[in-house]
């Protein structure tokens, strides 16, 4: 009975987890900016059930900067691992602080993850997300995808609303799933040097 009953819950976990991953296949981002070559995206709540299945062979990688990912807000178990860093500039004309690429992305993924691996690449709204996984699929990582909606989601476009152009829509913050402040500084490699 035992046996019967433990087959049955792993056999649905199974189901769970299949399901999951066939769901993820099948988002496309309208935006071509969130479009990779391996053409492997999912929400983020798509993103949280799969971890929530297997956590121990996917793994949440958050992409921001350490200030985004301190101040604004994260998955719990996302680690971060910047694709871009801040400068310390700012440009006037387009009013946005200037970001440099991190020159050491890859390898610092590469030495937490095996290429077979299954990564999902967060953002804040799927943007940056997007080279980051084609930088990975180019190393040879097989199973990236892109979280298309981020952490902090689209922006709404209704400018009747008070919240128009708000980051309000979609994206792990906005989707009811767990993220938080707090620091794990095992999640934070390359801001807090041990």
């Amino acid at each position: 009975m035992r046996n019967s009953k433990l087959i049955f819950g792993i056999s649905i976990i199974m189901v769970m987890a299949f399901v999951s991953l066939a769901a993820a296949e099948n988002v496309v981002p309208s935006d071509d900016r969130k479009k990779t070559s391996a053409g492997k995206y999912v929400t983020a709540s798509q993103a949280f059930e799969m971890w929530k299945a297997t956590p121990e062979k996917v793994f949440i990688v958050d992409v921001r900067t350490p200030e985004e990912y301190v101040f604004i807000g994260h998955p719990r178990m996302a680690i971060n691992i910047p694709w871009q860093v801040w400068t310390g500039k700012y440009d006037t004309e387009k009013k946005k602080v200037v970001l440099d690429k991190n020159p050491d992305f890859v390898s610092e993924i590469q030495k937490r993850y095996k290429p077979e691996d299954t990564l999902l690449i967060s953002c804040r709204s799927g943007h940056r997300g997007a080279p980051a996984a084609e930088a990975l699929i180019k190393a040879g990582f097989k199973n990236v995808y892109n979280v298309i909606d981020g952490f902090e989601g689209d922006k709404v476009s209704d400018p009747e609303s008070s919240f128009n152009g708000w980051r309000l829509k979609n994206g792990w913050r906005n989707s009811g799933i767990p993220w938080t402040y707090n620091i794990d500084i095992d999640l934070m490699p390359n801001l807090i040097k041990k």
